[in-house]
């Protein structure tokens, strides 16, 4: 025997229910977890459509959790979050739906506060040059590049620094 454990159907609904009750998660990240113990891709189906059956996973549900936590805590622009839940599978109509959540008005409040708690540390070598470091680091966040140059240009006193 090669020392691999080998699961029954119903143990590993009881493992995974017992994990989905007590946070949100994809079918995705389920598949990946059983991927990991090695289960094969029929029995790895079947538990993900019986979690899905009794409710314990749910991508709708799993859309909205995921675009709170990643907007609240991690503060990641929308791009970012679409690009993430896409990766993970999800149906566009539960991303979309989600990211209704989000406001632009949260959105450029977000922005603004990540952006002016970054300015003191971006060093450059002109105005221009710490305008686009900001431009990036937006955009690494996930926010769209006209909120980010909006923001920066109104908002953020930078002088140019370019010499003519």
């Amino acid at each position: 025997m090669n020392g691999k454990r080998i699961y029954t159907e119903k143990e590993l609904f009881n493992k995974y229910s017992t994990l989905c009750a007590g946070a949100e998660y994809c079918c995705f990240d389920i598949r990946k977890k059983m991927q990991r113990l090695e289960v094969s891709e029929e029995l790895a189906d079947s538990v993900l459509q019986h979690l899905q059956k009794e409710q314990f996973i749910d991508e709708k549900r799993y859309a909205h959790a995921f675009v709170r936590d990643k907007f609240r805590y991690n503060r990641w622009g929308r791009v970012r979050i679409q690009q993430e839940l896409r990766m993970k599978g999800v149906p566009q109509l539960f991303i979309d739906e989600a990211l209704e959540e989000i406001s632009e008005d949260e959105s450029y409040e977000t922005l603004l506060s990540l952006l002016q708690k970054k300015l003191p540390s971006v060093k450059g070598k002109n105005g221009y040059e710490i305008k686009m470091k900001l431009m990036r680091f937006a955009m690494s966040r996930g926010f769209n590049a006209d909120m980010a140059r909006k923001i920066v240009e109104d908002e953020l006193s930078i002088g140019d620094g370019v010499d003519d």
